[in-house]
């Protein structure tokens, strides 16, 4: 493989995206296990008693990830996400206005390998959510287990992470007088693995439970469509069935999270590395799905919903394909 050395003379504001984006990947990648390393080296310094006094705090604030967390506006505006944003460059694209007395839930779709999409459009205001939709607080569901790693738990928080315990989103859809969105990546860990350049694969036909609490709670389904978070990193050939993807399976079982073996450019040169692709991603907002509150769904009202939800993320997904760089050859799949 020949080496791609990126040019010298790279101007700087390229040179902020891109320290911009590797702070991002080191956030998803490490900067949990750093938070836990950094707590147990205080628990065992001549400080301990701080690490001490926190796990009191861990143990007071336990609720907190499923009960709305804790935002910081301060911190969802930080200049590092507009660099970020600028990076690929990414842009979130509302198809209607959406009614800020009403609870949402947002179908985001693909996963992608670390969700590029969902976090700076979501856990940022660099795309301008708050002005696209106001009177809407956005909340991105995240695996339970991140919310336990100690000061890592606080950060996420602060850009609007919250659990995707059920609790979790029950609460966000049962508070009064609307106004919140929950932001699922309805895929999840399993259909990371699936992501890489052209996937359209989507872990969605049994996923139902977001249906379910939709319907109890009486939230409205709103379909999102992330073009090109697929096409950020290459992944290792892990077919269904074979080794390295039971491997990963397992894995996920034991660990209730996945391990999709990615890779991209780097910081200095373009042949390899951890960083992601320069690609556009385009995050499709389209129209809520009505329906009326039903406290007791029967199984066959969830199997209805669910078919008109796929109806509904396919015409998304068909209505915008050739305007963001795919053809009209190209389908979505669900598994």
């Amino acid at each position: 493989m020949k080496l791609r050395l990126a040019p010298l003379n790279v101007p700087l504001e390229r040179r902020l995206q891109t320290a911009a984006a590797l702070q991002w990947v080191f956030s998803f990648l490490v900067l949990a296990q750093v938070c836990l390393a950094a707590f147990m080296l205080l628990l065992l310094s001549d400080w301990w008693m701080l690490a001490v006094l926190y796990a009191g705090w861990l143990w007071l604030d336990g609720d907190t990830p499923t009960s709305g967390g804790r935002r910081s506006d301060w911190m969802r505006s930080w200049r590092v996400w507009e660099f970020f944003r600028d990076y690929f460059p990414l842009r979130l694209l509302k198809t209607v206005d959406l009614d800020p007395k009403k609870n949402y839930i947002f179908g985001f779709h693909p996963h992608g390998v670390l969700v590029a999409g969902g976090f700076c459009n979501f856990c940022t205001e660099a795309s301008g959510f708050s002005r696209m939709f106001p009177g809407l607080t956005s909340h991105l569901l995240m695996l339970p287990f991140w919310f336990r790693v100690p000061l890592f738990r606080d950060y996420i928080m602060c850009g609007g992470l919250v659990s995707r315990s059920k609790s979790s989103l029950s609460h966000l859809l049962s508070r009064p007088g609307g106004g919140n969105v929950a932001v699922i990546a309805l895929g999840g860990a399993a259909e990371s693995l699936e992501a890489r350049p052209g996937a359209l694969k989507l872990q969605i036909l049994n996923r139902k439970g977001f249906i379910k609490l939709a319907l109890k709670h009486g939230a409205q389904l709103v379909p999102v469509f992330s073009f090109g978070e697929n096409e950020l990193f290459d992944q290792m050939e892990n077919p269904s069935g074979s080794p390295l993807r039971r491997l990963q399976n397992r894995l996920q079982s034991i660990m209730g999270v996945a391990l999709p073996l990615f890779h991209a450019r780097g910081v200095f040169q373009y042949s390899f590395g951890l960083m992601p692709y320069r690609k556009p991603i385009n995050t499709v907002v389209g129209e809520p799905i009505p329906l009326v509150r039903n406290p007791s769904p029967s199984s066959e009202d969830i199997e209805g919903l669910h078919q008109i939800y796929l109806q509904s993320l396919t015409h998304l997904f068909e209505k915008n394909k050739e305007k963001y760089g795919l053809d009209e050859h190209q389908h979505l799949t669900f598994i």
